[in-house]
């Protein structure tokens, strides 16, 4: 073999090593970039993303109810969330991208009723909460989307409505939760007690 023949095919073989090469790193890099991205969608926080969609809803009605306290006192909430309060839930899930509700084994508005699967949570919760146990937030998986549950636990403000009714809601405000919700359940709560929870559903990431 003459001494050209043999420098065509050592460039030849070193052109062909050199294209092997790129496509190998080539490949390489896109697997690497099909695995971060496999990465971020398995290492996203559900929980944490519903529970900060919960407590930015949780802000906006608290805020409203505040004004409405302020204006007419406990009577005048009960009628501000009679009006209003779903029709907010509704806006803050439009605004933030996910469905977004609250829900109770005791509900003040028939539409607010906890179903089977969110009765179960509520329980589990009072019951660790009963037995001095962590009563933390639950993520699923549900028909492809995230749902978040996140608990609602009682504060001295909601004892005005929901609090008991010897004690600590006034004649006037029993009388309007009376008349427009004549099938309330919503009293008898205690300060720091479960009183129901928000139901967050996401779009899978």
């Amino acid at each position: 073999m003459g001494m050209k023949t043999s420098t065509k095919l050592t460039a030849v073989t070193l052109l062909a090593s050199m294209l092997i090469a790129g496509c190998n790193n080539e490949s390489a890099s896109t697997q690497t970039d099909a695995t971060a991205a496999t990465e971020t969608k398995s290492t996203f926080d559900y929980l944490k993303a519903g529970k900060d969609l919960a407590i930015q809803t949780k802000s906006n009605l608290s805020k409203n109810l505040m004004s409405a306290i302020g204006e007419g006192g406990s009577e005048g909430a009960v009628e501000f969330c009679n009006i209003h309060a779903i029709p907010i839930m509704d806006s803050m899930s439009l605004a933030l991208g996910a469905k977004i509700k609250r829900v109770s084994d005791k509900a003040r508005n028939p539409n607010n009723q906890a179903n089977e699967a969110e009765l179960n949570y509520i329980q589990n919760w009072k019951n660790a909460k009963a037995n001095g146990k962590e009563h933390p937030p639950v993520i699923n998986e549900i028909d492809g989307k995230m749902v978040g549950y996140y608990p609602i636990v009682t504060n001295q403000m909601c004892l005005q409505c929901h609090g008991n009714i010897d004690k600590d809601i006034n004649t006037a405000t029993l009388t309007k939760i009376k008349k427009l919700y004549p099938t309330d359940q919503a009293t008898g709560y205690a300060d720091n007690e479960i009183r129901g929870v928000f139901v967050v559903e996401m779009d899978k990431k």
